[in-house]
């Protein structure tokens, strides 16, 4: 009987131990669920951290670059062999039209001439000669004192004699035309650009010598995108920014390619930039801005606020309470606004976070504030990337 009441009272004290570590498991167990619930802290943006889509017309800008040209650039060469005895103007010196330029020791080409002038003088005697004989021998024809054949031969002769003195004449007015030719004159007004020779230097027919450029009036040449081409036309207007110059200037477009480059596919356009006061250089590096206006209105963001990972782009919205990751596609950007299209993947309506936040997890609690609290530790994993 005694054992009885030995095991019935160890039975007892087992199950009352056994009912406080359950309570205190339960206890333990309440406890940390609390703590827990008390550890999430609700992320804190204030209102400037937070905007709203907004519905804006974005023109299309156009952007291509390269260096400016010349198109009025005169190569000046030597039309004879000879000695440069002198050259008048320097590199950057300004000429006009007509201009002699320097001067070519045209020795052999003033002896032809001379010689060729002796063959017209001694072609118009034999003419002459040929002319006084067949009045001649026409006259004795008439009195039958010399044959048909003969007068026809002395006809003949006078025409071959005409035709010699012809060529003559053709070949010296060539040696005199090759003469005016090789006098170094300025082809075009401008500015003379490289000198090619000195003085004194032996120069050969076709030889160049320098370079006449006329700043007046500059092109730029630029590849566009297959993609973009169709938006523009000749005539269009275009600000043209040169390298070195604060303020952009007006240009418009003056032809387009009809066909892609080969490798680039991009179209080659042209455009055309008045220069009157010789401000701009040949060879100075430029960009062309063409603006095309946008008849709708797009839903945009700030630049900042879209962030791109493995090739998507996306924003961070507050959606009940909590972060949501919204993927979105964009279009047009507007550098000059600092926005960006955001076409499929986000409502008008939605609140998405202005700048990209370190730290963020998808459904953590978040809330918009006047002003934001001291930062706790997770609210401080997500400061802005600086």
């Amino acid at each position: 009987m005694r054992k009885l009441w030995l095991v019935g009272g160890v039975a007892v004290v087992i199950a009352a131990v056994g009912a406080s570590v359950l309570v205190s498991r339960a206890k333990s167990s309440e406890t940390a669920e609390k703590d827990k619930k008390a550890a999430v802290v609700a992320l804190e943006f204030t209102r400037a951290e937070v905007v709203r889509p907004l519905l804006v017309a974005m023109p299309e800008r156009i952007e291509f670059s390269g260096a400016l040209m010349a198109p009025r650039t005169a190569i000046v060469r030597a039309k004879a062999a000879g000695t440069l005895l002198d050259l008048k103007v320097a590199e950057g010196s300004r000429v006009t039209a007509g201009q002699s330029l320097g001067t070519i020791d045209l020795a052999d080409l003033q002896s032809r001439a001379a010689e060729r002038s002796a063959g017209v003088e001694q072609a118009q005697a034999k003419l002459l000669e040929a002319e006084r004989s067949y009045k001649a021998n026409e006259g004795l024809a008439k009195q039958q004192f010399i044959s048909a054949t003969a007068l026809d031969t002395s006809r003949a002769t006078l025409d071959s004699t005409r035709a010699q003195l012809k060529s003559a004449q053709a070949q010296l007015d060539t040696t005199r035309l090759g003469i005016r030719e090789a006098a170094l004159t300025a082809p075009i007004s401008g500015v003379v650009g490289k000198r090619n020779v000195v003085p004194g230097e032996k120069v050969s027919a076709e030889q160049e010598l320098m370079t006449v450029v006329d700043l007046r009036q500059l092109e730029l040449a630029g590849v566009v995108g297959t993609h973009q081409v169709s938006s523009l036309k000749p005539g269009q207007a275009v600000s043209v920014r040169v390298e070195g110059q604060r303020m952009p200037v007006a240009g418009r477009i003056d032809r387009i390619a009809p066909m892609a480059e080969a490798g680039t596919r991009g179209i080659r356009v042209v455009v055309v930039m008045d220069n009157p006061q010789e401000v701009f250089r040949a060879g100075q590096f430029a960009s062309a801005d063409v603006v095309l206006d946008d008849a709708a209105e797009r839903l945009t963001l700030p630049i900042a606020a879209v962030g791109q990972e493995s090739g998507q782009d996306f924003v961070w919205t507050l959606e009940h309470d909590a972060l949501v990751r919204r993927i979105v596609i964009t279009g047009r950007r507007d550098a000059a606004a600092n926005r960006v299209e955001v076409s499929k993947g986000l409502m008008a309506d939605a609140q998405v976070l202005a700048a990209r936040f370190e730290g963020l997890k998808e459904g953590a609690a978040a809330k918009v504030v006047a002003q934001r609290t001291a930062p706790t530790a997770s609210a401080a994993s997500a400061a802005p990337k600086s």
